[in-house]
């Protein structure tokens, strides 16, 4: 090798960028690059941080009457008017955030760690186990995620911590299939192979080696399914399955207003939107976390 070569060498080595190149800051060079999913994210922080201190920044009480401004429209004094009893309707979308928010995580954190832990064992020990998971999984699957969550209403009864449970359960087949091939793929590596030689228990192995070969995968799908369970849930609330009255949940605001959608559109329009937008946010988000988590997509 040249004097020139080795020179570049060293330099190329010794380089700030390549010392301190990581996991992380090759995540963020790539995740930077999606304008669309960084613009939702900072979206969706803000939209938790208003769901953290929403009663505090309303402009109003969110359950406060006012029969001498029934179905007002967007006004100064009203950014988004007001309902049937006279509601400021941009207070209860803040003070709604907190509810769609906490049933969207929660559902989806409940049905990722079930099927998560169901996706591990099935793909990893397999045979007469990954049958019984994976056809309770296709039955599952059998019926559309929100007539399956209306049929588990009907049995619990209707209310928010039965929602909940609901959205939960038709989430845990997707996360058990994706986990599931995952495994699949990971324990058939050279580096788990060689643990299990030396001796090492399956649990270790599992939640050690194969588990956060999995991780990428799941933060990816949490992410799109966030917005997927925000919207079954508002379904259920408007068809008056889920949140009661006078809880400012969007979907059961949607509910409240349908009546009036000639008389007064913005009773229904503004909850709407903040469904859209934030179901969008979340799915922009997913799609961005994907490409720069993939490491097939080369920044």
């Amino acid at each position: 090798m040249s004097q020139a070569a080795e020179l570049t060498t060293d330099q190329t080595l010794s380089s700030p960028e390549v010392k301190k190149s990581t996991p992380l800051r090759g995540f963020w060079r790539k995740f930077r690059k999606q304008r669309l999913a960084l613009v939702s994210g900072v979206f969706i922080v803000l939209l938790l941080g208003v769901a953290a201190i929403g009663p505090a920044i309303a402009p109003y009480t969110i359950d406060q009457p006012d029969y001498a401004n029934v179905l007002q429209g967007p006004s100064l004094e009203h950014l988004a008017g007001t309902d049937t009893y006279g509601r400021d309707i941009f207070s209860r979308i803040i003070g709604g955030a907190r509810i769609s928010l906490f049933v969207g995580l929660l559902s989806v954190f409940l049905g990722a760690v079930v099927g998560t832990f169901l996706g591990l064992i099935s793909g990893f020990y397999g045979k007469w186990l990954d049958s019984i998971i994976m056809r309770i999984c296709d039955v599952l699957f059998a019926f559309p995620g929100i007539l399956l969550a209306i049929g588990i209403i009907a049995i619990l009864g209707p209310g928010l911590e039965n929602v909940i449970i609901a959205v939960a359960i038709f989430n845990i087949p997707s996360f058990a299939r994706i986990v599931r091939s995952s495994a699949i793929s990971i324990k058939s590596t050279v580096y788990v192979e060689a643990t299990k030689s030396i001796g090492a228990v399956n649990a270790r192995i599992i939640w050690k080696h194969i588990f956060p070969g999995t991780v990428s995968s799941i933060i990816v799908y949490i992410t799109m399914r966030i917005g997927t369970a925000i919207l079954t849930a508002a379904s259920l609330s408007f068809l008056g399955l889920g949140a009661q009255p006078p809880s400012p949940e969007w979907g059961a605001m949607l509910s409240n207003g349908r009546d009036y959608l000639n008389t007064a559109p913005h009773v229904t329009i503004f909850p709407g939107l903040a469904i859209f937008i934030t179901v969008l946010a979340f799915n922009l988000l997913g799609d961005g976390l994907r490409d720069a988590l993939d490491p097939k997509i080369k920044e």
